[in-house]
């Protein structure tokens, strides 16, 4: 008798099946207007589930539909299909453009983070103003990282998820290097040759490539 009363207990606190968990997730992403990480779907979630598993399966489901999956830093979104934005566009828009001092310095950060203010000045062998760094921060691209082990102990600045969900990057990493942005024909002008790390650079000659091309790139 004991040992049906505790196989009793331990059944409510089974988790779903795989297939409901992946309803849940689904429903919850759907709710939600921002990335949702995969703790605060299990936090919602009742006891047991197990939410990133449920992620990779639901995934797959939605591989070729006009809605797709996409990992956000470390949460997760729904996002119309790339080849379908063209349907979500307003018929009247306002281009924004960021100033070169503003691009300039969002391309350091993103590929060189964390980078202090310092930093930013030596590779771009100028100043940058506080209005350039303020506007990053007001479009919420960039922000606040931990301050550097160094004298004076100087703020870094990294890019956020907001700028990874803008650009459809699941993390820094998947910035384009050289190549692809040359290849998507972002490259017609030129940048100083030390805002991408060598480590993208493909030769010599792509050290020197990039600016108003990238410019579009960092379009809003």
């Amino acid at each position: 008798m004991q040992e049906e009363t505790d196989n009793k207990e331990e059944s409510l606190f089974e988790a779903p099946p795989i297939a409901e968990q992946e309803r849940m997730c689904e429903a919850i992403m759907f709710a939600s207007a921002e990335p949702v990480s995969v703790g605060e779907m299990e936090a919602r979630m009742p006891h047991g589930c197990d939410a990133a598993e449920a992620l990779v399966h639901l995934r797959k489901r939605y591989e070729g539909r006009g809605v797709r999956l996409v990992k956000v830093g470390d949460a997760w979104a729904m996002r119309t299909a790339p080849d379908l934005g063209f349907l979500m566009q307003k018929e009247s828009f306002e281009t924004r453009k960021l100033s070169r001092a503003a691009i300039e310095t969002l391309a350091i950060i993103s590929y060189h983070q964390p980078v202090t203010r310092a930093e930013i000045e030596e590779i771009r062998g100028v100043s940058v103003s506080r209005g350039t760094v303020d506007q990053l921060l007001e479009l919420e691209w960039i922000r606040f990282g931990r301050r550097k082990m160094t004298p004076g102990r100087p703020v870094t600045f990294v890019v956020t998820q907001g700028f990874l969900d803008h650009f459809g990057l699941e993390s820094a990493r998947d910035l384009p290097g050289l190549k692809e942005l040359r290849a998507a024909g972002l490259l017609e002008n030129r940048l100083p040759p030390r805002i991408m790390p060598t480590s993208l650079d493909s030769d010599e000659d792509d050290a020197e490539d990039l600016q108003e091309g990238q410019s579009e790139l960092f379009e809003d």
